[in-house]
């Protein structure tokens, strides 16, 4: 595993931009060292505020994937009531957390592998005891989730 996790300035933030306008979306970047409007955790992670990402080019790529997920599965006209935290649901935080793992593939340089490793690396917590492992055999519900609300294929490729 790699000892530091991916950051927006590691990547094109180009393929980012695309990735979320495709959905809808729209990347702003923060000044280095500035508050990131919309994030829950603060720090370098990334904030959402309606239709938008905010982050700064130290904020991991899984957190602007985890971020940008919390939008995707809202329908777009309950997004622009969306400032800093998203859900209560675990239904829903499941799935994100699917869904961030799914659209690592679709940034060149990332993929999957990558995301789930910075997952790890940042501290989620899962029953398996990581994030591969939960992706992998215990997160059919999140997977079925997202194919109902037409996210993914039944093929877990995302729509």
């Amino acid at each position: 595993m790699s000892s530091s996790i991916l950051r927006l300035v590691d990547i094109d933030r180009s393929f980012v931009e695309t990735l979320l306008a495709h959905y809808g979306l729209s990347l702003t970047l923060v000044a280095d060292g500035a508050a990131i409007p919309g994030s829950f955790w603060g720090d370098d992670e990334a904030g959402i505020i309606g239709h938008t990402v905010y982050a700064r080019g130290d904020t991991p790529i899984h957190s602007v994937l985890h971020e940008a997920g919390h939008l995707i599965v809202l329908p777009p006209e309950r997004r622009s009531e969306v400032h800093t935290d998203a859900t209560d649901s675990i239904e829903e935080e499941d799935a994100v957390c699917y869904l961030q793992i799914v659209l690592g593939d679709a940034l060149p340089g990332v993929g999957r592998k990558r995301i789930m490793q910075d997952m790890d690396a940042w501290g989620y917590t899962f029953r398996l005891g990581s994030a591969r492992a939960w992706f992998e055999q215990d997160a059919e519900n999140a997977k079925t989730w997202l194919i109902k609300h037409e996210l993914l294929t039944e093929a877990g490729e995302p729509l």
